[in-house]
């Protein structure tokens, strides 16, 4: 139903947005969406969410002095009794990677369509669940891989690869070497009183608190999420399936540990290597958080390597360099967007480089919603990415390599592997699975 606006032409009705999730990236997110929503559709962030009574107070604040209508939204501190309101058109989720399944699914069964962080989810039956929620109840989900939205690198997918100047891709290295692993051994704590600490946990389990886990350390420990592999890996995974078109890995594995860092209180790894294996192409993640990077210019990256050049590809840049006489080399960085968006500039912890992407991302999403058609990282190719690099850990922690299969959505062979797809939930909360939506 449309409004009135000036001179008495029809104006589109804003979409009712609430955010799950006022951290650092949930705000980034946010105001991306804001950014942007004047020149796709108009919205009105009516609802926020968190169980950080200060967090969710400044991120009402903030939205109110940057939303055009200056409302502030309603608080609250369970995600359920938000979407019990039913008044909800979009849904941002970015909650700690355990807390994204339970919310989206009931986000979609709200009616709401939906913008989820990645990793979609913790396990593969999560992402599993996640999906067939989003298809039930016809929504349009766009996950969080703004890679697939990044000027740069859309550019370096059509002037190198779909042109050709790669030739045939056969080797794929991709990587992190940020030192962005928790080294810190506080002592264990009560949760400061401004913290729902037990619906914070939500169905993860139970650990005592810990300073390092909030705000934004959570991703220190494996109860939380996927270690790097999870938070960073499925980034630059994604960006090579999505610029060669590939689906599902056929083989899958991964060796690594603690094998430096060791007198932190963080138990993901700080050294791991994965191989995700298609016919005549492998991909090889490495990450560490410490020493050198091999190249300081491309720290985190894929290059992929053809037999007319090589193309190494990052957030902040692409080069494509030639074999033999195939052509000459091609260099762009990222695009900033400051003069367009001076906001940007202040903006508290914002990673600037990654605000155009997301803003991209957005109007994908918003573009996607007004023809009900999928966004370019679909919920479906979230999955993909996500469970891969999951069971690259699930590999690592049997100690073999996974064989999957997309038809039946298991493990080859492996029972074993196949019992480990989902993680047992803290009691009261229930596992979803595609057959209990």
């Amino acid at each position: 139903m449309s409004a009135v606006g000036h001179a008495g032409l029809p104006t589109e009705k804003p979409k009712r947005v609430g955010l799950i999730g006022c951290g650092w990236y949930g705000k980034t997110d946010l105001f991306r969406l804001l950014q942007i929503a004047p020149t796709v559709a108009p919205v009105e962030v009516v609802s926020l969410c968190d169980v950080d009574r200060r967090m969710l107070a400044e991120a009402v604040e903030l939205t109110a002095s940057r939303q055009e209508s200056k409302k502030k939204p309603r608080s609250f501190s369970d995600y359920r009794v938000m979407l019990a309101e039913k008044d909800l058109d979009v849904v941002l989720i970015a909650t700690p990677d355990h807390w994204h399944c339970l919310p989206m699914i009931g986000a979609v069964k709200a009616g709401a369509d939906v913008y989820c962080q990645k990793p979609i989810s913790v396990d593969v039956t999560e992402g599993q669940a996640m999906l067939a929620a989003a298809r039930q109840y016809k929504r349009v989900v766009q996950i969080g891989t703004q890679r697939r939205s990044t000027p740069h690198l859309i550019d370096a997918r059509d002037k190198v690869i779909r042109e050709g100047k790669l030739g045939r891709v056969g080797l794929v290295e991709i990587c992190c070497y940020y030192h962005m692993r928790n080294e810190s051994n506080p002592p264990d704590t009560t949760p400061p009183d401004y913290l729902d600490y037990e619906m914070w946990t939500g169905p993860a389990p139970m650990r005592p608190y810990n300073p390092i886990v909030h705000p934004r350390g959570w991703r220190a420990f494996m109860e939380y999420g996927n270690g790097i592999v999870g938070d960073m890996c499925i980034h630059m995974f994604d960006i090579v399936r999505w610029m060669l078109g590939l689906g599902w890995p056929k083989r899958i594995s991964s060796t690594g540990g603690i094998l430096v860092q060791r007198s932190s209180k963080a138990n993901i790894t700080d050294t791991q290597l994965a191989t995700f294996e298609y016919d005549d192409l492998k991909i090889v993640w490495q990450h560490r958080t410490w020493g050198d990077p091999p190249d300081p210019k491309y720290p985190w990256a894929a290059t992929l390597y053809g037999d007319k050049g090589t193309l190494k590809a990052s957030v902040f840049s692409y080069d494509f360099v030639p074999s033999g006489k195939n052509g000459s080399p091609i260099h762009q960085d990222v695009v900033y967007e400051l003069g367009q968006y001076p906001e940007d500039k202040t903006e508290k912890d914002l990673e600037k480089h990654c605000a155009p992407a997301i803003r991209y991302h957005m109007k994908d999403f918003l573009t996607a919603i007004a023809s009900r058609s999928k966004p370019v990282a679909d919920i479906e190719e979230g999955y993909i990415s996500t469970a891969s690099c999951i069971l690259a850990n699930l590999a690592m922690s049997l100690g073999r390599t996974l064989a999957w299969d997309p038809q039946t959505q298991r493990v080859i062979g492996d029972d074993e592997a196949n019992q480990r797809l989902q993680r047992p939930y803290r009691n009261p909360w229930v596992h979803p699975t595609p057959e209990t939506l």
